[in-house]
């Protein structure tokens, strides 16, 4: 293991570190090429390592999902703020949130997806503002009276139940082909073209498609690689029919077609498969059809990307699925469905969680001969204030009434008496960030990057992690300066394949990743695999493959030590005294069997820090409630490097 512990990490020294590149080994879909490494191999290298550099030099921070007062929910909840306000938030400047109070990031992002729900798009900020056709049906004069009255949320249960349960006025109801949702369409897409500037910060334009049929999430986000010339054209698809579906079968159709009609590009986000009661990564049949090679097809297609860790909980893995994962048990969501109105089932787990879809798409891909959960690793916020502030330090909720106060260590989010159902607002995670390897800060760079899967998921942290893999990385590689010049060089980088192992070969990684500059130290990094055995069962095995200290894994466990902890849950400080700013090695597979498909991805995880919770009880003086989590280890996960052996 080759190990980095220098005392001291500059910002600018950890872009320059690894951020070095040199010429793409791989073809369009990130395969690595044996004669584009022996046409690299074969060209005089140049002095400067710097010259004809033609990838990623340092990974864009930012968030593809966050709802402003547009969305229907959050409008109700009491969100005030609209995408211009999002925006001018995401890229620094400091606003008044919608309690009223100053907020500001710590950095600003590089780039931001406003992804309002796509159903009933508009309808708040219209009935805030009295448009006289609302206010001209009783029930929208009655809604508008309580609202001002005081009684907003009464409002809210009573407007959401409606547009739940089907009796929302029809005479009300925001949907594609109207001039009032149009109208709103246009102003989110106008929203995000004042505020793009590219090099700079990028607004992409999307939206939220939000099926959640009997309170199962399966809820899609959409971005567009385009301006606002072509993503005008259309209004998005919803959920409510006529016009709309639940199906996502559905949801991809309409992306063909809007691609055929512009010219342009859109892909999805699927997010939240712990709250989907089983019904996100089907295996069998979905919404009564049974799974084929074109729905496999159609899926990895459109669905590129997986929203693995965000406010409503972690969807990496969980304790029940992977028993052997010591540090499985994180920001646990587990408790039922999106509304409570269903208590979860252990047998629904293996189809929401990412690490078991990973292994369940190489079951079917061995049986269809397409892999549908062939996707990258995001995370994202899915904050409906406006504010993609998600900090420890700076958490700003997910709801307006979980904006700081007194009141949000105690308070209750999801209560179903009928089910037992019930998620306190302090098991709201502050997470997560989108981080991606792109070329430039802009539209089209980013978005091919998202195509492409070259992107980690953060909890929150913006730690760097590089992730590469080959069959020729050497202990030595991790002696470089510059790692991502012989990355790229021998191998593919996260999201990447590795075809068929040559004659004799295991697969190599070389890995790396630098602490958030003004963040915590970091633990560990580990690589997941998950391969199917000789029976086509799906198996995982976590490595740790670089880590700080002198600690030695358990002789008979294989189990590396805790980090410990440096956390004074008194005064919500911690020290950087344990764990490492930089962690960089070479591993080589030593349980590779060449006949058999595999995965692979990092996981990086920080030393403990308080949780927001902490910092909430320091500064407003609550007395948590027993059981609150106080710590919390941030963590990434890679995008994964898929291994495919000959037919």
């Amino acid at each position: 293991m080759a190990l980095r512990n220098e005392p001291c990490v500059l910002a600018m020294a950890i872009m320059i570190t690894f951020g070095m590149v040199a010429p793409v080994l791989a073809d369009d879909t990130g395969s690595l090429t044996t004669e584009k490494a022996e046409a690299v191999f074969k060209k005089p290298a140049n002095y400067s390592p710097y010259a004809d550099r033609d990838f990623p030099t340092r990974p864009l921070f930012g968030d593809t999902h966050l709802h402003t007062a547009v969305s229907f929910d959050a409008g109700a909840f009491g969100a005030r703020l609209k995408p211009r306000d999002a925006y001018r938030f995401a890229r620094g400047e400091q606003i008044a949130s919608n309690s009223g109070q100053p907020v500001k990031l710590s950095r600003p992002l590089d780039f931001l997806v406003v992804a309002d729900h796509s159903d009933n798009m508009g309808f708040f900020p219209d009935m805030m503002a009295g448009k006289p056709e609302l206010l001209a049906d009783p029930t929208g004069r009655r809604w508008y009276d309580m609202i001002r009255s005081g009684k907003g949320s009464d409002a809210a249960i009573e407007i959401i139940t409606a547009f739940s349960h089907g009796t929302f006025p029809k005479d009300l109801l925001y949907s594609p082909g109207t001039r009032a949702y149009h109208n709103a369409w246009l102003d989110n897409v106008a929203a995000a073209e004042q505020y793009n500037d590219p090099g700079r910060f990028t607004a992409f334009i999307g939206y939220e498609w939000t099926s959640n049929t009997g309170g199962n999430n399966l809820h899609r986000n959409v971005i567009f690689r385009d301006n606002g010339d072509k993503a005008s054209q259309v209004d998005p698809f919803t959920v409510t029919p006529p016009i709309g579906s639940d199906n996502p079968v559905d949801l991809w159709r309409w992306m063909d077609s809007y691609e055929k009609k512009t010219g342009g590009s859109v892909l999805a986000i699927s997010h939240n498969g712990n709250l989907s009661n089983g019904l996100m990564f089907p295996t069998v049949e979905s919404f009564g059809k049974k799974i084929d090679r074109e729905y496999a097809e159609t899926r990895a297609k459109w669905e590129r990307l997986y929203e693995a860790t965000q406010t409503k909980g972690d969807s990496e893995t969980h304790p029940f699925l992977s028993p052997n994962d010591e540090l499985a048990n994180f920001e646990r969501w587990d408790k039922g469905n999106l509304d409570g109105s269903v208590a979860k089932k252990k047998e629904m787990l293996e189809f929401e969680y990412a690490r078991s879809a990973l292994k369940n798409g190489l079951k079917l891909e061995q049986s269809l001969g397409v892999n549908p959960y062939k996707f990258g690793m995001v995370g994202s916020t899915d904050a409906h204030t406006g504010l993609v502030a998600i900090e420890e330090e700076n958490f700003f909720g997910k709801v307006a009434p979980q904006e700081p106060g007194p009141k949000r260590m105690t308070s209750v989010f999801i209560d179903n008496p009928q089910t037992g159902v019930k998620v306190m607002d302090w098991e709201v995670s502050a997470s997560g960030y989108a981080a991606v390897w792109a070329k430039e800060n802009t539209r089209a760079s980013l978005w091919d990057a998202m195509q492409r899967k070259e992107t980690y998921a953060t909890t929150g942290s913006r730690m760097i992690v590089r992730f590469f893999g080959g069959w020729d990385f050497a202990p030595g590689d991790a002696d470089n300066r510059l790692p991502a010049d012989i990355g790229y060089t021998k191998g593919v980088p996260m999201g990447g394949d590795l075809g068929s192992a040559p004659q004799g070969k295991t697969p190599t990684f070389l890995v790396a990743a630098l602490k958030d500059p003004i963040g915590a130290n970091l633990d560990r990094y580990q690589i997941v695999k998950g391969w199917l055995d000789k029976d086509g069962n799906g198996q995982e095995k976590v490595y740790d493959v670089a880590w700080s200290g002198d600690r030695k894994p358990d002789a008979k466990t294989g189990k590396l030590p805790s980090v410990g902890s440096t956390v004074d849950l008194a005064n919500a400080i911690w020290t950087n005294t344990i764990g490492a700013p930089e962690l960089i090695t070479v591993w080589k597979d030593p349980d590779f069997d060449p006949s058999l498909r595999a995965f692979y991805y990092g996981r990086v995880i920080e030393i403990p820090t308080p949780r927001w919770t902490a910092y909430d009880a320091t500064r407003l003086g609550v007395t948590p409630l027993q059981g609150t989590t106080m710590t919390v280890t941030e963590r990434a996960y890679t995008s994964p490097i898929w291994y495919t052996p000959a037919k």
